[in-house]
C-alpha cells in the first residue's frame, strides 16, 4: 500500500498449508488500491482452486469462498469487483464470472461462456489497467473478449472474430490496441488497431513477418515498447522507443542462454525487470533501464556450497536427423570431465513449447560426478520458431522421436559419452518421447526416468470423456474421424509398440491426482513392459498418492522426489560416488 514503509506478508503458504499433504497456490492479484488480494489454492493436486478475497487491512479472509476455478482471476478498477475463470466437468475452463466482494456466489454474474470443446478461457488485464481481456483459444485458433476495467458491469466485446487458425494477443497502448499475430504471417508479427474498431480489417504493421525470426510476445509501456523474440534458437530482448521509433537488442554475456521479462506491473516506466539464466549461469532478475540502456542485477539465484562457475562450460551443438534437419543441442559440463563419461539427455517436443538452457542447482549434483548434461531441442517444441512446432506434430509426430535419436547419437558418435552411460529423460509430452525412442532404440541408453508420461497416446485421444482429449486433437490429431490419424497414432504411441525386446533400466512416475495425464498411463505401460521385455534391467513404477501432474508440492518433498530420480540415475550407469 501507498503508505507502507516496511515489508508485509500478504500471504503465508507455510500457514495456508497446514495440514495438507500437497498445496498449491494459484490465483494471487492485488487490488488496485492494495487492499484486498484474491487468492486460490488447491490441496488435491487436480488444479481444481478454491477462490478467497484478503482483507490487508485486518489479515482475515472476507466472507467470499468460490470453489471450482481456475488460474484466471483479476480486477477491475472499482477495487470491489472479482473476474474469474470456472470448470466444466472435464475440468475445462469455460466461463467467466463476476464477482462482487463481500457477496454470495450465487449472485455472481456470467459474463462470458466457451461452448466449444476445443477452446480453453484465460483472463487477465493490460499492463495500462484500462483493460480486462478475456481469451478464449484453442491449440491453433484464438479469440479475444475486452471490458473497461473501469466499467467492470459493460458488456464484453469482440477484438476480432475467431478464424481457424489465426492467433492473436491484445495489448493496449492509448487509443490503440497491440496485437501479436499469426494472420499471414507464420512468425508473428506485431500489428496495431484502434481501441473503438479492433477488427483485423484495421490492422497495421508495427513489427512485420520475419522469416528467421519468431515473434513470441510484445509489452507496451508509456514510453517503449518490448519484443519478446527467438531468434537461431535462442532468445532475445529487444526495445523500441516509440517517441523515436529507434530498437536496440538487449546484448547477453554468453552465447548460450535464456533471456525473457519478468513481472512488469508499471506501465510508466522506463525501467524492464528481466530475468537472464544460462545452463551454467544462476538466474539473475535485472533491471534495464531502457531509455539509458544500462542493466543492474538486483538479485541472483544463491547457490549454497560455494558454486564456482567457472569450473563449467556449456556449448551449442548440432545433430543432424535422418531428412538431414540440423538439431541444436545445449550442452554443459565440468571443464575437467573427462570424454566417454555418463551422459544425461532431455527432451519434450510438444506444444511449441521451448525448454531453453536454464540453470539449476541440483543439476550440479549429476555435473561434479562427470555427466554431461544435453538438452535436445527436438520439432514440435517452438526453439526454432513456428516452422519447427508444425513439423513435429500431427502425421509429422515422429519427426520428434528422431530428432532426439539423432541428438543421442550425436552423444556417443562424438565420444562425450556411451549407451550404457547415457541416461534420457522427459515428462507429460516428453514422457510420451521416452516411451516412443524406448520401443524404437533401446539399445541408445543405458536407463530412462519418464515422468508421468503421455504413453497411451490413442487410447487416451479416441476417449472424447477425458479431460483435454477434444483440444488436443489439434495437436495429435482425432483418430475418430480420421483412419490415417489412427494409423499413424499407433505406429508411435508408446504403450501399442511394446515389443518382446531387451529394455534400458526405467523409472516410471505418476500422479494419483493428475488432471492432465490418467495415473493409468504409466501404470498400464509398466505392466506391458514387464510381461514383454526380455531382459532384468530396473524397472520402477513410482505413483505419488497425494499429487497430480506436477508432483510434490513442498519443496523438501520435491527434493526428496529429486533425489530418488538422481539415486537411481546413478545406480543404473555405475556411479557410485
Amino acid at each position: 500500500r501507498a503508505d507502507s514503509t516496511h515489508e508485509e506478508i500478504v500471504l503465508d503458504e507455510n500457514a495456508l498449508a497446514e495440514g495438507h499433504d500437497y498445496f498449491s497456490l494459484g490465483a494471487l492479484q492485488l487490488s488496485p488500491d492494495h487492499t484486498l488480494v484474491a487468492y486460490s489454492t488447491d490441496t488435491e493436486g487436480d488444479e481444481v482452486y478454491t477462490l478467497r478475497v484478503r482483507d490487508l487491512t485486518t489479515g482475515a479472509d472476507r466472507v467470499d469462498e468460490i470453489p471450482g476455478t481456475y488460474y484466471g482471476v483479476d480486477w477491475s478498477e472499482d477495487n470491489s469487483t472479482v473476474f474469474y475463470t470456472s470448470l466444466d466437468d472435464a475440468k475445462r475452463p469455460y466461463r467467466v464470472y463476476r464477482h462482487h466482494v463481500d457477496t454470495d456466489r450465487s449472485d455472481d454474474v456470467l459474463v462470458y461462456q466457451e461452448d466449444d470443446e476445443a477452446f480453453h478461457v484465460g483472463l487477465g488485464k493490460t499492463r495500462s489497467r484500462e483493460w480486462l481481456v478475456i481469451a478464449s483459444h484453442s491449440a491453433v485458433t484464438s479469440e479475444a473478449w475486452v471490458i473497461p476495467a473501469a466499467e467492470p458491469q459493460a458488456e464484453p466485446r469482440v477484438v476480432a472474430a475467431r478464424r481457424q487458425d489465426v492467433e492473436y494477443d491484445v495489448d493496449h497502448h492509448g487509443d490503440r490496441f497491440l496485437i501479436v499475430t499469426n494472420d499471414g504471417a507464420e512468425n508473428f508479427k506485431l500489428v496495431e488497431a484502434p481501441v473503438d474498431n479492433p477488427g483485423p480489417e484495421q490492422w497495421l504493421d508495427v513489427i512485420p513477418h520475419r522469416d528467421d525470426v519468431r515473434l513470441l510476445g510484445a509489452d507496451a509501456f508509456a514510453g517503449h515498447l518490448v519484443l519478446h523474440e527467438r531468434a537461431d534458437g535462442l532468445t532475445r530482448l529487444r526495445v523500441m522507443s516509440l517517441a523515436e521509433g529507434d530498437v536496440h537488442t538487449i546484448e547477453q554475456p554468453e552465447p548460450v542462454h535464456t533471456v525473457g521479462p519478468g513481472l512488469n506491473p508499471e506501465f510508466d516506466t522506463t525501467t524492464l525487470r528481466f530475468h537472464y539464466t544460462s545452463l551454467v549461469t544462476p538466474d539473475q532478475s535485472i533491471d534495464y533501464d531502457m531509455a539509458a540502456r544500462t542493466r543492474t542485477v538486483v538479485k541472483q539465484q544463491p547457490v549454497l556450497g560455494g558454486y564456482d562457475p567457472d569450473l563449467y562450460e556449456t556449448d551449442r551443438r548440432w545433430a543432424t536427423a535422418p531428412d538431414g534437419t540440423r538439431v541444436p543441442i545445449s550442452l554443459a559440463w565440468r571443464k575437467d570431465r573427462s570424454d566417454g563419461g555418463p551422459g544425461f539427455l532431455y527432451g519434450y517436443g510438444s506444444y511449441e513449447h521451448s525448454i531453453d538452457p536454464r540453470f539449476s542447482s541440483v543439476r550440479l549434483s549429476l555435473l561434479d560426478r562427470g555427466f554431461a548434461y544435453a538438452i535436445a531441442h527436438v520439432r514440435g517444441g517452438g526453439e526454432m520458431g513456428r516452422r519447427w512446432y508444425e513439423d513435429g506434430k500431427l502425421l509429422h509426430k515422429r519427426n520428434t522421436f528422431t530428432d532426439f535419436i539423432a541428438a543421442a547419437e550425436y552423444l556417443v558418435d562424438t565420444g562425450l559419452t556411451t549407451p550404457g552411460g547415457l541416461v534420457a529423460r522427459g515428462g507429460s509430452a516428453g514422457g510420451l518421447l521416452m516411451g516412443a525412442v524406448a520401443n524404437m532404440r533401446p539399445d541408445l541408453f543405458g536407463a530412462m526416468v519418464a515422468e508421468v508420461p503421455f504413453v497411451d497416446a490413442l487410447t487416451t485421444i479416441l476417449d472424447e470423456s477425458l479431460p483435454l482429449t477434444v483440444i488436443e486433437w489439434e495437436e495429435w490429431g482425432n483418430p475418430v474421424a480420421s483412419a490415417e490419424v489412427y494409423a499413424y497414432m499407433k505406429s508411435y504411441s508408446p504403450y501399442d509398440n511394446v515389443e518382446a525386446k531387451p529394455y534400458p533400466a526405467l523409472l516410471v512416475r505418476g500422479g494419483l491426482n493428475d488432471p492432465r495425464v490418467g495415473f493409468w498411463e504409466p501404470a498400464k505401460w509398466v505392466a506391458k513392459l514387464r510381461a514383454l521385455k526380455t531382459d532384468d534391467n530396473t524397472l520402477l513404477l513410482k505413483t505419488d498418492m497425494g499429487a497430480g501432474h506436477g508432483g510434490p508440492s513442498g519443496r523438501y518433498d520435491a527434493w526428496r522426489d529429486e533425489a530418488f530420480v538422481l539415486a537411481f540415475v546413478l545406480d543404473a550407469v555405475g556411479v557410485s560416488a
